[in-house]
């Protein structure tokens, strides 16, 4: 790592400066509001002019601010700034345009970060390819445990404009941070900051892998206290080596294996801490026992580990820890037990949309039958068959690119039964999840784990999972089983 001092951010001066903001919805509104109510003229361009957007427009409009719908490739005359949603890829002709005339583009992170007053509370970052959501709530728990002032905001669904520009007052923000929000973020200097883990996703819009890492990784740079990799996962700890940080920042790991110094990991069913005690070559801290994670699989316990880690960071102590994850639940969908049924245990990980998801769900599980298929997304699947195929009893397929998980199975599994459903009604979940009983035996366990993206058949993951449950609930009720 190298090392920098890092000043506060600069006091902005808005009044009379034109503004674009790229982008309606979840970001841009707000950014077009905080920013006109600051005396600057903002205009907002979209892509889109649907009745949604007309409804949006009307009601920036009101307050005086400009939008061009139908309209996001042109760069608006006299723009000084460009401030975009986090989505809006980086070849957009309007970007080409804005660094053409040598504008700053900003994203709606960056621009929370430099409207921060004074004496803002820190910012805790996590990033990762999977697992920032459960690690963001877990580590705002923790906080919490500790008596601390906090909230779990950013890509979370919780706006960070709003948690830095509100009345409420935090001692430190919890903050996920997804790789598109990091690349529209080039002034982000966070307190400590953990990259969970790397795969292939969002290439599409990256361009490479080279250049998704890179994005991650910038989460890293001007850190002051910690910036924490995940052992398990080199390019994570690659990324903590080229990081830019404040003089004394510490690489801190964490491990589901026994810890070195400047580590947390797993010891006999214990959580511990071998970074932030005396001595850490010969001391160790109790923080947490594995049965306190919810649910104690050994991606989730890594989640807890790093979680733990910033917590540990910004001297939190070990008891608040333990506290914080026991009082911790994890949102729906995420490896739930919905129920058992005739000895078999049904899990609802619709969260699970990519391979690498898939994976950590598969391993927490010795005998599987496994319900998988929709959008790969480019996704290729041997791999994650192969390194899975020794837990699976069965797998039912289901949704547009079920067949590439299918080929994959002839090569790698090709002794496991494989149930393909070529239906995309409302009835296929309620079908898959009857094959997958059929399949089953007592002490397997049904996951849901499905490796790609729901919207071939549903809406979202969470209409998915919902039909994965609602299913379950059926046959539980003919069995006479309790959820």
């Amino acid at each position: 790592m190298g090392s920098r001092k890092v000043t506060s951010s600069e006091h902005l001066d808005w009044q009379g400066k034109h503004v674009t903001v790229a982008g309606l919805g979840v970001s841009g509104i707000p950014a077009a509001k905080v920013l006109h109510a600051r005396g600057a003229h903002v205009t907002v361009v979209n892509d889109g002019d649907d009745a949604r957007a007309r409804e949006q427009a009307a009601e920036l409009e009101a307050l005086g601010i400009t939008v061009r719908l139908g309209d996001g490739a042109t760069l608006p005359e006299g723009t000084e700034l460009v401030v975009t949603a986090p989505g809006w890829k980086p070849d957009k002709p309007l970007f080409t345009a804005a660094r053409a005339a040598g504008l700053e583009i900003w994203g709606d992170v960056e621009l929370a970060w430099r409207l921060r007053g004074p004496d803002a509370a820190p910012w805790l970052a996590i990033t990762g390819t999977n697992g920032k959501t459960t690690t963001t709530q877990m580590l705002a728990s923790i906080l919490k445990a500790a008596g601390l002032r906090t909230a779990a905001v950013g890509n979370i669904g919780v706006s960070l404009l709003d948690a830095v520009l509100g009345d409420e007052q935090y001692d430190v923000l919890a903050v996920e941070l997804s790789s598109y929000q990091l690349h529209w973020a080039p002034s982000l200097r966070v307190h400590s900051a953990a990259v969970l883990n790397l795969a292939p996703d969002h290439l599409d819009w990256h361009g490479s892998m080279e250049a998704y890492a890179a994005d991650k990784g910038r989460v890293y740079e001007g850190n002051r206290v910690a910036c924490v990799y995940n052992v398990a996962d080199k390019a994570t700890e690659d990324l903590v080596r080229e990081a830019d940080v404040e003089e004394g920042c510490r690489a801190i790991g964490f491990t589901l294996g026994t810890p070195g110094p400047s580590q947390l990991g797993v010891v006999e069913g214990i959580l511990v801490d071998r970074a932030f005690v005396e001595d850490r070559h010969k001391n160790a801290q109790e923080l947490a026992e594995v049965s306190d994670v919810n649910p104690p699989a050994p991606h989730n316990i890594a989640n807890a580990l790093a979680a733990a880690a910033l917590a540990r960071a910004f001297g939190v102590p070990a008891r608040a820890v333990r506290d914080g994850l026991r009082d911790f639940t994890p949102d729906a969908h995420r490896i739930s037990h919905v129920a058992d049924v005739d000895g078999v245990a049904y899990v609802d990980d619709s969260k699970a949309t990519n391979t690498h998801a898939a994976e950590a769900s598969l391993a927490a599980y010795e005998s599987i039958v496994w319900i998988a298929g929709g959008l790969a997304k480019g996704a290729t699947f041997d791999e994650l068959v192969a390194k899975s195929a020794k837990r699976l009893r069965g797998v039912v397929l289901i949704g547009q690119d079920r067949a590439l998980i299918r080929e994959a199975l002839a090569r790698h599994a090709p002794e496991v039964p494989v149930v393909d459903l070529d239906r995309t009604d409302t009835g296929a979940m309620s079908a898959a999840v009857r094959e997958a009983r059929s399949l089953a035996v007592a002490g397997d366990t049904v996951l849901l784990a499905p490796a790609c993206a729901s919207m071939d058949m549903f809406a979202n993951y969470n209409m998915r999972g919902d039909a994965f449950a609602e299913a379950v609930r059926e046959i539980a009720g003919g069995a006479g089983a309790g959820a």
